[in-house]
């Protein structure tokens, strides 16, 4: 039932008496198909996203791509196991193209997440190397839009 999931991603917080209604199907058959989907591991949490630019903590985002040499016989998942470990890990992928791994973190100043890098990640043994992305300002994520209705306030110059 695809569509329950996608309700679910799009609002977590619908009722489950809103989502049977939407589905047109009962809530004791909703509920015993949530319960279904949680121990299957097909649905792994629920979330609430936060704009942390509207609020007083200091937060940094840094997209860092990964070369790293697959282990024997377990491939790249042994390595990604020991990237997203670290409690600074949020997002971690295998990815095609030019690098192996995008690892997502988070840290207090952009200092935090470089001693990240230097101390922690790069220094892995299959790790042969990596590349930092900062990121300044989040526009859209997850298909939610944060700066609505912001307007550049800079004066036009004219010559």
């Amino acid at each position: 039932m695809l569509e329950l999931l996608e309700l679910l991603e799009k609002d977590s917080r619908l009722t489950t008496e809103e989502m049977a209604i939407r589905l047109g199907i009962s809530k004791e058959d909703l509920e015993k198909q949530i319960k279904e989907y949680e121990e299957q591991g097909v649905i792994v949490g629920y979330t609430t996203m936060i704009n942390w630019e509207k609020t007083e903590k200091e937060n940094v985002t840094a997209l860092i791509e990964a070369k790293v040499t697959p282990q024997r016989l377990e491939g790249f998942d042994r390595v990604a196991e020991r990237i997203y470990k670290f409690p600074e890990v949020t997002n971690c992928y295998l990815m095609s193209g030019g690098f192996d791994l995008m690892v997502i973190i988070e840290g207090r100043t952009l200092k935090e997440v470089a001693m990240f890098v230097a101390h922690k990640l790069a220094p892995l043994e299959s790790v042969l190397s990596t590349s930092t992305h900062f990121v300044l300002k989040k526009y859209k994520e997850k298909g939610r839009i944060f700066s609505k209705g912001e307007t550049d306030e800079r004066e036009a110059i004219f010559l």
